[in-house]
């Protein structure tokens, strides 16, 4: 066999970041509407990998590997991909530094969140129900829902985003506890997005 975890378990985090890698390069080509659509599912993605992820019972390797994978699929989808959105609507110098600003919280956040969760393991085999820190997949409420403001306050994505990624950046490595979204939450945040994902598509100025 190849190197990696080859199972079900796995399936949505590869294909959320295959999706992410998809908005990288629709950003790359100037489609932003493109772009933020890609983030989004990436986000779906997320929210429920862990999920699938916990109704096999896995290795200790497994689960190791469980943590590491999806932490490097999270920096391409909402690490990477934030930044070149918001790099290539804006494109000025400010925003390319603000860009690598945030992307460079992204890593350490992320890099952080894999030692606190295998050192947590170790001592218990429950679920994780506090966070530390603003999770890097917050970027995909966020943006998508800065791309929507321009009716309400008149400033495009350009404007806000360089401001969002400096707020988020500075977010990810608070060490603010927030607590694990129940069900009820997540069915909240699924109809915030969903609100997004038709104003995006109806294809709004940006």
């Amino acid at each position: 066999m190849p190197l990696g975890v080859y199972n079900y378990t796995v399936i949505l985090t590869y294909f959320g970041m295959l999706a992410a890698y998809a908005g990288i390069a629709d950003a790359l080509r100037g489609d932003l509407h493109g772009a933020l659509v890609c983030l989004m599912i990436a986000g779906a993605c997320d929210m429920f990998d862990g999920a699938v992820a916990a109704t096999k019972t896995r290795t200790v390797q497994e689960k190791r590997f469980g943590i590491q994978i999806d932490s490097l699929c999270d920096l391409v989808s909402f690490g990477v991909l934030p930044s070149v959105i918001i790099f290539q609507a804006s494109g000025s110098d400010f925003s390319f530094y603000i860009s690598c600003f945030y992307l460079l919280c992204a890593v350490i956040r992320l890099a952080w969140f894999n030692v606190e969760e295998e050192e947590r393991q170790t001592i218990s085999s429950e679920a994780r129900q506090i966070y530390y820190g603003l999770p890097v997949t917050t970027a995909a409420l966020i943006l998508p829902g800065l791309a929507q403001a321009r009716p309400l306050c008149g400033l495009p994505l350009s404007r806000l985003g360089p401001g969002a990624l400096l707020a988020m950046g500075v977010a990810f490595l608070s060490p603010i506890p927030l607590k694990k979204p129940a069900l009820p939450g997540k069915i909240g945040m699924l109809l915030f997005g969903g609100a997004e994902l038709f104003l995006l598509l109806m294809g709004a100025d940006l």
